[in-house]
């Protein structure tokens, strides 16, 4: 037997699977395609995670294109960050190329040009369904955590959102939390001292500090109603497909903290919203993290640790998270090790902190006898990339150098008029558009505030009333006294002036 013929095994009963699977491709040995060595993913491990990394140029996005496409083939909702604006192109089908021809035949599967389900979303002023979460829904903790908060600030914030919830005050936008910090260390200074002890003025004013770094990255715009609901992104068609759901990301990548807070949110919301699923056939929901370095860069330790706990306990809701990125390493170990499926595009050794690098990533896949790991993640070329999974038993499968399928959608964006169709027809954008701003902590504390303003302005305008009653009072009263002296006809004789003459006469007499 060949040494094709033995790999080529060692790939099929690798890869072998009873239940439904993706095919990402066929895996290659020295250099060439081997066809029909299909590299499939059971859609029972969908929910174990993944990483797809690379350098730039490498074919993640089209790896993360055919992923998304086949998920929702297979009736999985997906949800996209889409950080470089180029996956929009998935509602429309691909025009096709001789080169996808050519791909797919040294595969051994067919083509098919289709497009897709497409739900488009916006965290800013972008064009797409508008998404918000209210501040309440964040909770102190994973507030405390986002904003990267002492223990005695994150303190004072269970102390606020305690205060709200007692005082019926509700807590949605920005402006609503920034009113209660000054609040609680101004006008209702007294009110909280009561009730909860003392705020201190400087951890107020070092909280406020962080709420306005998160306003002026557009949280002003994501803290709001209305509030985006967790079962609108498990939508599928009548004909059983997922929705892809993109949200637009293009204008923050230079704001981080918005980012990761959006992140975390709909990661925590997710989580507090679906029901445990156990050992289920295929995923819910599968999200896709692109340019993943945006959450862990800036992020702290406290908000590190908040990722890792979800990505450990989401998968049991049966959600799948795929940290999209260029090189392993930007994804913490303690996520790394969580991440079941990983799917690796060529990496470019220019410098010696490069190729220390790749040694790294070399070693996160398993042992092989058909590549030199290190070697080979230098010489993939454009759509192949390693790939190392879990079988259905949870179980690593083979490594495998794989030529990727291509996708079955547009590898380009939408023009503007087909954008504009697509949001036209979304019952979403109907449902989430409308901007909300009932009353809410901020005018009902506004409110507070000019009702007791008005009530110490009637309240002084009494005293001083009566202090000018009181005044008047004892004025008449010196008066009245003043007029009942002078008509005492007894007073009258002792202060006339012949009564004082005589007097002084006599005297004068007796002298």
């Amino acid at each position: 037997m060949s040494n094709t013929s033995i790999f080529l095994d060692h790939i099929t009963k690798g890869y072998q699977t009873k239940g439904d699977f993706i095919t990402l491709g066929s895996a290659m040995l020295d250099g060439n395609t081997i066809k029909n060595a299909f590299v499939k993913i059971p859609l029972k491990t969908m929910n174990r995670h993944g990483l797809i990394a690379g350098a730039t140029g490498t074919g993640k996005t089209k790896t993360l294109q055919v992923l998304a496409e086949n998920l929702s083939n297979k009736g999985i909702p997906v949800l996209l960050m889409d950080i470089k604006g180029d996956l929009s192109g998935l509602a429309q089908p691909s025009p096709g190329h001789v080169k996808i021809t050519e791909r797919h035949e040294a595969i051994g599967l067919p083509f098919e040009a289709q497009g897709f389900p497409v739900e488009i979303l916006s965290l800013s002023e972008q064009k797409g369904v508008r998404l918000r979460a209210t501040v309440s829904e964040f909770g102190p903790v994973l507030l405390s955590r986002i904003l990267d908060l002492s223990d005695t600030q994150s303190g004072v914030i269970a102390v606020i959102f305690k205060y709200c919830d007692d005082h019926k005050l509700p807590l949605l936008d920005i402006k609503d939390f920034k009113k209660i910090l000054q609040y609680a260390t101004n006008e209702g200074k007294e009110e909280f001292e009561a009730e909860y002890g003392r705020i201190s003025s400087a951890s107020t004013g070092a909280i406020l500090r962080k709420i306005v770094e998160i306003e002026q990255q557009g949280g002003d715009l994501f803290f709001g109603e209305k509030s985006f609901e967790v079962e609108d992104l498990l939508r599928k068609t009548r004909d059983g497909k997922g929705y892809i759901n993109i949200i637009r990301l293009t204008d923050i990548q230079d704001r981080p903290k918005l980012f990761s807070t959006f992140m975390l949110s709909l990661l925590a919301e997710i989580y507090e919203t679906l029901p445990e699923q156990g050992d289920a056939d295929k995923p819910e929901l599968v999200l896709f993290i692109d340019e993943a370095h945006l959450i862990f860069n800036q992020a702290s330790k406290a908000l590190l640790n908040q990722i890792e706990s979800i990505v450990k306990l989401i998968r049991s809701k049966g959600v799948g998270l795929y940290f999209v990125t260029q090189n392993p390493t930007d994804v913490p170990e303690g996520v790394l090790s969580q991440l079941g499926l990983k799917i690796q595009h060529a990496l470019r050794a220019f410098t010696a902190k490069d190729r220390k690098a790749i040694k790294l990533a070399a070693q996160n896949y398993p042992d092989t006898d058909y590549y030199d790991t290190a070697e080979i993640l230098t010489a993939l070329g454009t759509g192949e990339a390693l790939i190392s999974a879990l079988d259905e038993k949870g179980r690593p499968t083979p490594l495998a150098a794989t030529m990727m399928r291509a996708p079955m959608s547009r590898m380009d964006i939408l023009t503007s008029n087909e954008l504009q169709a697509l949001l036209d027809d979304s019952k979403l954008v109907l449902k989430y558009n409308e901007t909300i701003d009932r009353a809410s902590a901020y005018e009902l504390l506004n409110d507070k505030i000019d009702k007791a303003e008005a009530a110490k302005v009637i309240a002084d305008a009494k005293a001083e009333k009566e202090k000018e009653a009181t005044k008047e009072r004892k004025a008449n009263s010196r008066t009245t006294r003043r007029r009942s002296t002078a008509q005492n006809p007894i007073i009258k004789v002792l202060t006339s002036a012949t009564f004082i003459r005589s007097v002084f006469g006599i005297l004068k007499k007796m002298i």
